[in-house]
């Protein structure tokens, strides 16, 4: 008897496996009348985010974001540079974003993911409009001298979410960042000083000890979709792929909206612009979630 019923489920998953195949958009239908994800989320209801800092030994600010099964590794590297005359008491960053094949199996060897340089811009873009960070913080020497943050993301795994959690990861890596000491030498150059170098330094240092970067204004973005009557947050990737109106929303630590990003899609009609205000709303509601994330994240670092 239980052979048979054993047999009877194997035979009933197969056919909801073919069904899922075959029909996709069908399938996710019938779970939103359900109000549900096929993983049985309520359609409002964000996956599990985890974070943990300092995961690159040799980084000056590292950090490992998690959203579900997409996975970001973000690294910090400092170097000191020469400002620009149009700001010379100001340090500047640069972003790079790398999806590798190992993170699916739509990204090819030798082939750049088509939505790496998308990612990459809408990452630099965010950072930069939304005043995180404050540029001035990161000079040395008016005009001579200042700090460069090369920041890099790399998309490990993807299943959805590929944008809010390539925001999250830089996001606490810059709060991890340790600021160098440096000091000058004799020809009036800045470099950078070894713990050991400490105490034989014939100049003061420019900063006294390693400092972190204050941040204001910290970024953090939900995507949704809006498909018919109904909004679901924090899409896999499989939902992404079969439903039109990806919309993605990122407000500052403060809940101000910094940017709204809908590429492609349908036009919104005045049930979706409804939603679109609810996406807003739930997104101010994860903002304190994630927050609240990357506090615990922040303190077991310290503590440690």
């Amino acid at each position: 008897m239980s052979s048979a019923n054993a047999s009877g489920d194997l035979s009933s998953e197969m056919k909801v496996d073919a069904f899922r195949c075959l029909f996709p958009l069908r399938f996710h239908e019938r779970h939103l009348l359900q109000s549900t994800h096929p993983d049985a989320r309520k359609l409002r209801k964000a996956r599990d985010t985890t974070l943990a800092l300092g995961v690159v030994a040799f980084a000056d600010g590292s950090a490992l974001a998690k959203i579900g099964c997409t996975t970001m590794l973000a690294a910090i590297k400092m170097e000191v540079m020469t400002p620009t005359t149009e700001s010379p008491d100001e340090g500047c960053i640069a972003i790079d974003f790398d999806m590798h094949p190992i993170c699916s199996p739509l990204v090819r060897p030798g082939k750049p993911a088509n939505t790496s340089p998308v990612i990459s811009k809408q990452l630099s873009d965010t950072i930069l409009s939304s005043g995180m960070i404050y540029f001035k913080e990161l000079s040395l020497v008016s005009g001579k001298s200042a700090w460069m943050a090369y920041l890099d993301v790399y998309c490990l795994d993807v299943d959805g979410a590929l944008f809010d959690t390539a925001l999250l990861a830089p996001v606490a890596a810059f709060s991890h960042l340790q600021i160098l000491v440096v000091s000058l030498n004799d020809d009036g150059r800045v470099i950078v000083v070894s713990e050991e170098d400490g105490g034989k330094l014939k100049c003061e240092p420019v900063n006294k000890g390693k400092r972190k970067l204050k941040l204001s204004s910290v970024p953090f973005s939900l995507t949704c979709i809006l498909h018919k009557n109904y909004m679901l947050a924090d899409l896999t990737a499989e939902e992404e792929s079969i439903m039109e109106t990806l919309v993605t929303v990122v407000l500052d630590s403060s809940f101000q909206l910094v940017s709204l990003y809908k590429p492609g899609g349908l036009v919104l009609a005045y049930t979706s612009a409804i939603l679109l205000q609810d996406c807003i709303a739930l997104t101010q509601q994860s903002v304190k979630e994630l927050q609240k994330v990357l506090n615990e994240a922040i303190s077991e670092m310290e503590g440690d």
